[in-house]
């Protein structure tokens, strides 16, 4: 099996900064893999509160997460800076797919990469509904 070389920051078009912390680190002195998966949830929260016009806190639709992967290529550690790139890899009706990278401190070079799906779901039944037209909009722009 070949392994997909790192993406670079040119690839992706929605930028997130994140500050690792102190407990972000493992035993191995790194950050845990499971907060990498963090860094995703914050960036693409962050992105669909601020860009997307999603009221995720109150309003009649919101996300959920169906889907969300990661593949390492280099560690990151404290009190290392984070930003994650953000692209839109799949736009459904209901459903998005968010591809994301962490980049750590100012390298050009991806330390993971992963992805995120988003279903839109009626808060009332958590049902899936269409992506609102504002925020479909929005994100074929990303």
């Amino acid at each position: 099996m070949t392994r997909p070389k790192p993406g670079s920051r040119a690839e992706y078009r929605y930028f997130h900064l994140i500050t690792t912390r102190w407990m972000d680190n493992d035993v191995f002195r790194h950050v845990n893999n499971v907060v990498y998966f963090s860094f995703f949830d914050t960036a693409v929260t962050y992105w669909e509160l601020m860009e997307g016009g999603v009221d995720l806190v109150d309003g009649d639709v919101h996300c959920v997460v169906a889907e969300v992967a990661c593949r390492y290529h280099a560690s990151v550690a404290f009190p290392d800076k984070i930003t994650v790139g953000l692209r839109v890899a799949r736009l459904g009706t209901s459903s998005v797919r968010y591809e994301l990278a962490i980049f750590r401190n100012d390298e050009d070079m991806a330390s993971a990469e992963g992805h995120f799906v988003h279903v839109f779901v009626r808060r009332a039944d958590q049902r899936p509904v269409p992506i609102p037209p504002t925020t479909r909009a929005r994100l074929e722009q990303v």
